[in-house]
């Protein structure tokens, strides 16, 4: 017997009353996995606070969901925080455990990298925890990004090292322009 269509999932900005959700999505991501260096879950004080840094710089938070349910979240924030670097940006795609292959970290990052651009951003990185994370290599490579780089063993986390692999993308002009 076939399996049902998922029914659609719709985006929006994140709002206050989506951080206890957000956190259990990346309680469980720190626990079992390498995408965070994280060995502690933060606790929801800690990602409301974080949630708020986020909205408060004016970069964009987005959450995927399917009938009020919360699928995954995306945002972007300071990549640096020296003046300097204040047209580049860092993202983040978290997808809850039980969801992840159905095209919805694909669709939060289609929707967070405009939502950059519209803010002025000239260039996005993603900072890739353990480079087996091909899912996520693979998303963003879909999405424009090139990988600059991998971190060798810079991270140590379930016993083993751990690298980050670095990857870029323009926004809008890119460096082609001046801001």
């Amino acid at each position: 017997m076939p399996n049902p269509t998922p029914l659609p999932v719709t985006l929006r900005a994140c709002a206050a009353e989506d951080v206890p959700a957000i956190c259990a999505i990346y309680a469980h991501h720190v626990l079992h996995g390498l995408a965070s260096f994280e060995i502690e879950p933060p606790s929801e004080a800690e990602m409301a606070r974080r949630r708020e840094a986020v909205v408060a710089g004016g970069y964009p938070y987005f959450i995927a969901e399917r009938e009020g349910e919360l699928l995954g979240y995306a945002y972007a924030s300071a990549y640096r925080t020296r003046p300097g670097y204040r047209y580049a940006a860092e993202n983040s795609v978290y997808i809850r455990h039980d969801c992840v292959g159905q095209g919805i970290g694909r669709r939060l990052l289609d929707a967070l990298i405009p939502a950059c651009e519209e803010r002025g951003l000239r260039q996005l990185i993603a900072i890739i925890g353990d480079s087996a994370n091909h899912a996520s290599i693979t998303l963003h490579r879909k999405a424009g990004f090139i990988e600059i780089g991998t971190f060798r063993s810079v991270g140590y986390k379930f016993g083993r090292w751990v690298d980050s692999v670095l990857m870029q993308r323009a926004l809008g002009p890119g460096d082609a322009t001046l801001p």
